[in-house]
């Protein structure tokens, strides 16, 4: 009989939401085994965030050089594709997680190689490559942190057809001559831009209107403007029914719903994602396999008082920077329980709850224009049932903007609450816009009054001014 070995925690998932829900653990004095059946640093650090960000600076950085004066014309040729991906492979340490399980055994964890089942209430079953077995118990608290996984359509042909996701997105050695990206949402987005900028004949197919569907309209407007511009050709309005590969390593085919056909070197689906809860065990406890798992504020999942769901499992946020502050919340969460402490979801503002998950949450999407977001969109405002104002501002006509680039484009909106002079949502277009989403971050979860916005002076000349714009053309309506 296998022995089993006690924690006050089990983590279950080391990617940035189970990495924090063991730090924060840790840091309250509890006892905390880690499971992993891949690397350690999760999706973000191997095949998300860090990879899709280090292939996309340079293309941004030559885009906005190629539109400063004196500089323009030395940006003109082609990037350097092999130093591109060699950069990327840097930062991914070359897919190997020395660095993050040394961080994590520094902190105390226990990290557990292999994969983890839970085996009903706070007991998870681990299986390591070998096929050996142990047994975790958990005292407290199982967190699972195990994350989503791209989800390919099942397409005619698409088996066999060695189609790319996200992680294939990010991590190619090789620069497909030709490539095709179904989907119009962030990953397509972004890896569009990436690709075509490293020398990939890239077209891009959306079933929809337009990409970024759950933004402001104006920002996919502008994305596809500049992908067409970088020779990169946008279709909306059409679906792949079939895709077909010739042989191992021949020109593959996307077979569109009319008939078309369009052949490429490789193509990319990035048209959803799912949890990986599929073999997770969650029959045992009552749950369904392959399900996103509800929760509340302290992310504890629904009907449990012990089992908790962090991270993209939840459904609640997709987004890494999302489920790293879910994670402190739980693991703070965890931690008030264990020492018998009363935690209420409903204690909003807490140290302990995942308020900013319903209404606050910003998002950055690296093209070129950059998008940055935080809160509601206009449509979704309404839709809510708040009495709002869209005010929209051109970009272009702010000085910093001006400065910072010949003929930058860029558009902005605040989404105002007419009953209570707050902003429910921002959207900016442009670049280097970006490093603006905090101030907009604040001013949505701080629920600032526009007549105390108007004091928080932005300097000149940034395109920070982009505020007093917004705030003038506010009070002008």
């Amino acid at each position: 009989m296998t022995e089993a070995v006690e924690y006050d925690v089990v983590v279950l998932g080391a990617g940035p939401v189970g990495e924090n829900v063991a730090d924060r653990a840790r840091a309250a004095g509890l006892s905390v085994a880690v499971v992993e059946s891949e690397l350690v640093g999760g999706e973000c650090s191997y095949w998300a965030c860090i990879p899709s960000k280090a292939l996309l600076r340079p293309a941004i950085a030559r885009a906005e050089a190629r539109r400063v004066p004196g500089l323009s014309e030395s940006a003109r040729g082609p990037l350097d594709a092999a130093a591109v991906l060699a950069h990327r492979d840097y930062f991914t340490a070359h897919w190997k997680d020395d660095g993050q399980v040394g961080w994590l055994e520094g902190i105390g964890a226990v990290l557990h190689r292999g994969h983890g089942r839970l085996d009903g209430p706070k007991r998870v079953t681990v299986t390591d490559s070998d096929g050996a077995e142990r047994v975790l118990t958990a005292r407290h608290a199982v967190a699972v942190c195990t994350g989503s996984r791209a989800v390919l359509p099942g397409l005619p042909g698409i088996d066999g057809a060695g189609a790319w996701t996200s992680r294939e997105a990010t991590s190619s050695p090789t620069v497909p001559a030709r490539l095709v990206v179904v989907g119009g949402g962030v990953v397509g987005m972004e890896m569009a831009t990436a690709w075509r900028a490293l020398g990939s004949e890239v077209t891009v197919l959306i079933r929809g209107g337009g990409p970024l569907p759950r933004l402001e309209p104006f920002a996919g407007e502008l994305v596809t403007e500049a992908l067409t511009e970088a020779g990169a050709t946008v279709r909306t309005g059409v679906s792949v029914a079939a895709v077909e590969r010739d042989g191992a390593s021949g020109p593959v085919t996307a077979v569109l719903g009319d008939g078309e056909r369009i052949e490429a070197d490789e193509i990319l689906f990035a048209t959803g994602r799912a949890p990986r809860t599929d073999d997770l065990g969650l029959k045992t406890v009552g749950l369904e396999p392959g399900s996103w798992l509800t929760v509340d504020d302290t992310c504890l999942v629904e009907g449990s008082d012990w089992l908790y769901a962090v991270g993209d499992v939840n459904h609640r946020a997709l987004l890494t920077h999302q489920g790293k502050y879910q994670a402190r919340m739980a693991g703070a969460a965890i931690a008030a329980r264990a020492k018998g402490a009363a935690v209420s979801a409903s204690d909003a503002w807490s140290a302990h709850t995942a308020t900013a998950d319903h209404a606050a949450v910003p998002q950055v999407i690296f093209t070129d224009p950059e998008i940055a977001a935080v809160g509601l969109s206009l449509a979704e405002a309404e839709a809510a049932g708040h009495r709002v104002r869209a005010v929209d501002f051109d970009l272009s006509g702010v000085s910093g903007a001006a400065l910072y680039a010949d003929g930058y484009r860029g558009r902005a909106r605040m989404v105002v609450d007419l009953d209570r002079e707050i902003l429910r949502g921002v959207t900016l277009a442009g670049p280097g816009v970006g490093e603006l989403l905090h101030s907009a971050t604040v001013a949505v979860v701080g629920e600032v009054p526009i007549d105390r916005l108007w004091h928080a002076v932005p300097s000149f000349p940034t395109i920070s001014e982009i505020w007093l714009r917004l705030l003038e053309t506010y009070r002008d309506q």
